[in-house]
């Protein structure tokens, strides 16, 4: 088996872990994402891939139910900005901010999501998180069918907190 160190979130908090570590977590802790039968297929240093079958994840037409996609979508840009982190912040909590879901097609496969930041410098999110205690990042998750078509997008912005740090005054 290939262990690919990145990070996840131990009691809500960031930790160094493998996929495989990061999916148990999220199964345990998340039980939607148990219900859900949400996957890890993949983290390239960019982009975070989830998967989840198409049947415990439908409606009553049949096709990809959109709250399945809409949680999916801001499971796996949660998970993206965890990773960015990496072993850096350790003790980090994430939270998704606010966001935006477009439904452009139907899905009638296995939900496949990609989420992946749009900031222009990574490495900004964690340096920012280093220095403040605080940070914000830009995520973009998307469902993609089988030819590539995005039939869901998801923007949204997450932010990762130090609690040790004391919150600056209001």
């Amino acid at each position: 088996m290939l262990r690919r160190t990145v990070a996840a979130f131990d009691n809500w908090t960031v930790a160094p872990m493998t996929l495989d570590e990061l999916k148990s977590h999220l199964l345990a802790d998340i039980p939607l994402a148990r219900a859900m039968a949400l996957d890890l297929a993949g983290w390239d240093g960019r982009t975070f891939v989830v998967t989840a079958p198409l049947e415990p994840n439908r409606n009553d037409k049949g096709c990809a139910f959109g709250g399945s996609l809409a949680s999916l979508m801001t499971l796996a840009g949660w998970g993206a900005s965890v990773l960015r982190l990496g072993e850096r912040a350790e003790g980090a909590e994430v939270y998704v901010q606010d966001s935006h879901i477009r439904y452009l097609a139907p899905v009638w496969q296995d939900i496949v999501i990609h989420a992946f930041s749009d900031d222009e410098a990574p490495e900004a999110f964690a340096a920012a998180y280093l220095d403040r205690g605080r940070a914000r990042t830009h995520v973009q998750a998307e469902c993609r069918l089988v030819d590539g078509t995005v039939a869901a997008s998801l923007s949204a912005r997450f932010v990762a907190i130090d609690p040790k740090r004391p919150r600056p005054a209001s």
